[in-house]
């Protein structure tokens, strides 16, 4: 089988390769390869089972045609302060420029309108002042929120756009490896489990997202694809009342802060924040339950939810960030018995672990109700732990009442963005014809920036057939 150009992913890095090289007026033969389904394919059992039932052989809300986005709370950072290095990479006004393009792109598939945390300014200054007297500091980030729900129409919107302009999908196949003639890719082995078929073409472009990065290292190791370990992301998902976040939720939406505690100074941020929203669970490889967050623009809960990340980086000897990270969500898991572990914050401060029915008795119910109440510094690092409880100190600085007895905190909250591949401003790697994007690069955090990438990506490429 012979294509122009493979893309590897059908997240948001991989379909805006492809939207964009439709918009330039491209000819070339797309095919999209995904592993999981179409999106309107895409279904979670836990909506009917209320637990989750770990889906075989993938789950479906880090798998499928938009990737991770699909089933995420689906916000938009307008600010290319946020959403990983790729500034650094090509340069802070060129991604400003290109996330203001993007972001059209989205509102021509019905993105809502509405940018949340660009008004009440006075009440910004009060929060960024508390921020300040706390040692954090306070990122300002327009958000435009698709919503969970809203986020698939517009992404199904955007599948049919490119199906019925030429795009070719193959959905159920996994690329297990790239093929190389010298020092050249020259396209990929994929298979459905059953068949196998050797795809040959001009460009590979590999857009695996997190839940492929473990892969793309792999790959890098195999072929010595110039790469080096980068940052990982190891932390909890933080549940409070409406209540406590109700200033922040109104004049910000969502509140992106950052610190370096005592004793250790590692970075911390808060990520991911959902104002009436859901804590949720979803399934990498290997059965690894890992925590997330979603909000939905129709149905709301009466808490609101936020990771808190520390970052790690690793230098010599150990050059393993990723299985590291791995090896905490495995022994969490194995504390909640294939679960994601609940724990009060006073009962951590207490040295003790959390108890059903001290959940019960709480003013503050779990949104995740499969959650399972013990103990997470068991599992936890202390470095990481130590980091974690300063950091949520600190924060009720900003925020009364978020350092309560009964704010929730549930674990493991990975993430996976440690390889990052070295590549110039057009994204070329040290294999000529191969193209790494999005979070799965190490480059990309989130939704935008990802689909950032992809734009520039298709651009170059159209570029390139016009010469």
């Amino acid at each position: 089988m012979n294509k122009d150009i493979v893309i590897v992913g059908a997240g948001p890095a991989g379909i805006f390769t492809a939207l964009e090289m439709l918009r330039r007026g491209s000819k070339r033969k797309i095919l999209i390869v995904e592993k999981g389904r179409a999106i309107e394919n895409r279904h979670c059992p836990k909506s009917k089972t209320k637990k989750c039932v770990n889906c075989k052989p993938y789950c479906h809300i880090t798998t499928g045609f938009s990737g991770a986005g699909a089933f995420s709370d689906g916000k938009l950072s307008l600010s290319c302060e946020v959403g990983g290095n790729l500034p650094e990479l090509i340069g802070e006004d060129l991604a400003q420029e290109t996330i203001n393009y993007t972001d059209k792109i989205y509102l021509e598939f019905g993105a809502d309108t509405h940018i949340e945390g660009i008004e009440n300014t006075d009440e910004v200054k009060e929060i960024r002042k508390r921020a300040i007297q706390a040692g954090l500091r306070l990122v300002d980030c327009p958000i435009r929120h698709l919503g969970t729900e809203k986020a698939q129409d517009l992404y199904y919107a955007i599948e049919k756009h490119l199906q019925d302009n030429g795009v070719e999908m193959m959905f159920g196949y996994e690329c297990t490896n790239i093929i190389l003639n010298g020092d050249r890719c020259e396209g990929v082995y994929i298979t459905n489990g059953k068949e196998e078929h050797e795809i040959h073409c001009n460009k590979v472009v590999v857009a695996t997202g997190r839940r492929g990065a473990e892969w793309l290292e792999h790959i890098c190791a195999e072929h010595n694809i110039a790469h080096q370990p980068g940052t990982v992301d190891i932390g909890v998902r933080v549940e409070v009342r409406n209540e406590i976040m109700e200033t922040v939720n109104k004049v910000l939406y969502e509140s992106k802060l950052i610190g370096y505690p005592q004793p250790f100074k590692n970075k911390v941020r808060t990520f991911c924040q959902n104002p009436g929203g859901f804590v949720s669970q979803e399934n990498y490889d290997n059965d690894l339950a890992v925590v997330n967050g979603h909000s939905y623009k129709d149905t709301k809960s009466d808490n609101t939810n936020l990771a808190i990340l520390v970052s790690h980086n690793f230098s010599s000897p150990f050059n393993q960030p990723i299985a590291y990270a791995q090896k905490i969500g495995e022994l969490t898991n194995m504390l909640a018995s294939g679960h994601i572990l609940v724990q009060r914050f006073g009962d951590i401060l207490d040295g003790k672990r959390t108890w059903p029915k001290e959940l019960n008795q709480s003013n503050l119910k779990p949104t995740l109700p499969d959650a399972v109440a013990g103990d997470i510094t068991a599992a936890m690092p202390y470095r990481a732990m130590m980091n974690i409880i300063n950091f949520i100190q600190a924060m009720d600085h900003v925020v009364p009442g978020f350092a309560s007895t009964e704010t929730l905190l549930y674990s493991p909250e990975l993430k996976f963005y440690s390889n990052r591949i070295k590549m110039d401003e057009n994204f070329n790697t040290s294999v000529k014809g191969l193209h790494c994007l999005g979070d799965s690069s190490g480059w990309t955090r989130g939704l935008m920036m990802a689909s950032v990438m992809g734009v520039l990506m298709g651009r170059k490429i159209a570029e390139e057939e016009a010469e």
